[in-house]
């Protein structure tokens, strides 16, 4: 989840169609933003080494003389300017505090650097009163006027908005709105979810496993060819890159986007069809990080673990779904039926769970979704449409998303 998420807002992010003008405008608008970021970079390290303090009030302050001494910034818009103070202090505040609490290099934010005019995308952004929005139209403060592509509609007034640019040159809104709950009809069910590599999520109910989609491996042929033009193509070092070059640079951009597009849209459909067709979901807490550093890295990249995780919670929280975070230790080694623990973990290569107490026989993987319900208090019988064997297992109501 996202601090914006957690506050009780999403986002919703809209392509936009630039005039040359507006576009010019904006790249101007960013070249003032970046000129302030650098500044306040070059502040901060002088404030390091002479000792002294370097908060977003003597940055504003820093501002105000800015502005004052040089035209150039005040033909650009304030609100933004003011902004980007409001974020690099943020990321300051957030690499001292990684500093003070002594954690590894390999874990701090890190403190904030330079931003290079080649390879920086602009970022700018907009608070409620720099901005508005008329006739489909986004007016921005300074007289610029951005034409949105609405493919779905706001479900209430944007409290912020920020312009940004991606790596293939496509220019977008991100729109931050309040959460509405869009309540669904009650169907009476319940589903556990386990996250894995051979298959993405498989659950209690067959119709809603996630098979892995391969996206990646699909791309992996077309993806190698264009990184192969970029190798033969590498400019020196200190020289610029020629037009073949840049070209495939940009389809290889073009192509890891769109595998992520796929692997994002696919999650999404996947959790909206669970969110519709259940009223309780009993989760894996799984944090994929860890399989980085294994030989599946590959393989659990283009599973999107995360991401398909990430638009379950939140299609959960958006229906108004219970939804309940299961630790995931020991649910490869526990029965669902009895309760039991195997003496020894369970190698990859053994996909069939045997109970050695109950002799219960089942997938491996299908044994763990339904430790999920176990654990979160849920009754399985419910999941399955079976009478489960032994007294049940009664639920607990618990609105939001409680961690178990």
């Amino acid at each position: 989840m996202t601090a914006v998420e957690d506050a009780g807002y999403a986002r919703y992010a809209y392509r936009l169609r630039l005039s040359s003008s507006a576009r010019v405008a904006l790249e101007a608008e960013w070249a003032r933003c970046r000129w302030i970021w650098n500044e306040c970079t070059a502040r901060s390290k002088k404030a390091h080494a002479e000792d002294e303090k370097c908060g977003p009030a003597r940055l504003d302050k820093m501002l105000t003389g800015a502005r004052t001494a040089n035209v150039w910034l005040r033909e650009g818009s304030s609100v933004p300017q003011q902004q980007l103070i409001r974020d690099f202090g943020k990321s300051r505040a957030k690499a001292l505090k990684d500093v003070r609490a002594r954690l590894p290099m390999r874990q701090r934010a890190g403190m904030p650097k330079y931003k290079k005019k080649n390879q920086a995308d602009p970022s700018l952004n907009y608070t409620q009163r720099g901005f508005r929005l008329k006739d489909g139209r986004l007016y921005l403060a300074g007289g610029i006027v951005l034409t949105v592509v609405w493919s779905r509609d706001l479900p209430k007034g944007p409290t912020s908005v920020r312009i940004y640019r991606d790596s293939l040159g496509h220019w977008y809104a991100s729109f931050v709105v309040p959460t509405v709950t869009e309540a669904l009809p009650a169907t009476g069910r319940d589903i556990g979810i386990d996250w894995g590599v051979k298959e993405t999520a498989t659950t209690t109910s067959d119709a809603h496993d996630l098979p892995h989609a391969q996206h990646g491996k699909n791309a992996a042929q077309r993806l190698a060819r264009y990184q192969r033009m970029m190798a033969r193509r590498k400019p020196k070092r200190g020289q610029a890159g020629s037009m073949g070059y840049r070209q495939a640079k940009q389809q290889t951009a073009k192509l890891h986007k769109k595998i992520a597009r796929q692997r994002e849209d696919t999650g999404r459909k996947w959790a909206k069809s669970v969110v519709r067709d259940h009223d309780r979901l009993a989760v894996e807490d799984f944090r994929p990080k860890f399989l980085a550093k294994s030989t599946l890295a590959k393989k659990a990249a283009d599973a999107a673990i995360g991401a398909t995780k990430h638009a379950l919670i939140h299609m959960a929280r958006k229906h108004g779904r219970e939804l309940y975070l299961v630790h995931p230790a020991h649910t490869t080694m526990d029965c669902a039926r009895c309760g039991a623990r195997t003496k020894h973990a369970l190698p990859l290569s053994m996909r069939t769970y045997t109970c050695n107490v109950c002799g219960a026989v089942s997938p491996r993987d299908k044994n763990s979704a339904r430790v999920m319900l176990v654990r979160a208090g849920l009754n399985p019988a419910g999941a399955d449409r079976v009478r489960a064997d032994g007294p049940p297992v009664h639920s607990r109501r618990e609105p939001g998303i409680p961690s178990l």
